[in-house]
């Protein structure tokens, strides 16, 4: 069981917007956006922030898919997408990241549950692997800053390059700073001493 979500849905028809409504809160969430339409959908998320969005395809203004496009744009959501077709260009449209369910009308309430648990496993799956690349990104940037702080302090010093690494640690450890952070000062006092 999922613990009780803030879910954004949307669809053309007020009946599948009333189901909607009474499944989701059958289902221990709250539905805190109702919406006709895709452009409608867009502006309620800004305004909500839901955890999910559960939203039909073939709408008025902008269609389910554009919308979903947009709103990911904006705020990482994980998005079941509902349609009454399976046509296989929706599919190939609804195979972006963010898009971690779809399923097909008519829906039942034993459908849904398992749908949205499935989205949200896999949605916090996706976060962690988009953190740890960020992370992973950042470390690789530090790097080449702490290597070319080092070269400088090589040329500088006439230091070797372990000798190098060593000094910008104590300078670190000395200053009470992170070790990018020292680096970084040497690189723009290096920056500024050029002619």
């Amino acid at each position: 069981m999922t613990s009780p979500l803030r879910i954004a849905v949307a669809d053309d028809e007020p009946d599948m917007r009333d189901y909607f409504r009474k499944c989701l809160g059958r289902l221990g969430h709250q539905v805190v956006a109702v919406a006709e339409n895709g452009r409608e959908l867009v502006e309620l998320c800004r305004a909500t922030q839901p955890d999910l969005i559960v939203t039909d395809i073939k709408m008025p203004q902008m269609d389910g898919i554009d919308a979903a496009v947009e709103i990911y744009k904006e705020r990482p959501v994980p998005i079941i997408l509902v349609s009454a077709y399976h046509e296989p260009q929706l599919i190939e449209r609804a195979e972006a990241d963010h898009i971690l369910g779809y399923l097909v009308k008519p829906i039942k309430q034993a459908d849904l549950g398992p749908a949205i648990a499935l989205a949200m496993r896999r949605f916090q799956q996706f976060e962690e692997l988009r953190r740890e690349a960020a992370s992973l990104r950042q470390a690789l940037e530090d790097r080449k800053i702490i290597e070319r702080a080092k070269g400088i302090l090589m040329k500088r010093t006439g230091l070797d390059e372990n000798e190098a690494f060593r000094r910008l640690q104590k300078l670190a450890s000395e200053k009470s700073r992170k070790l990018i952070d020292i680096a970084t000062m040497i690189l723009v006092a290096e920056e500024a001493a050029q002619p």
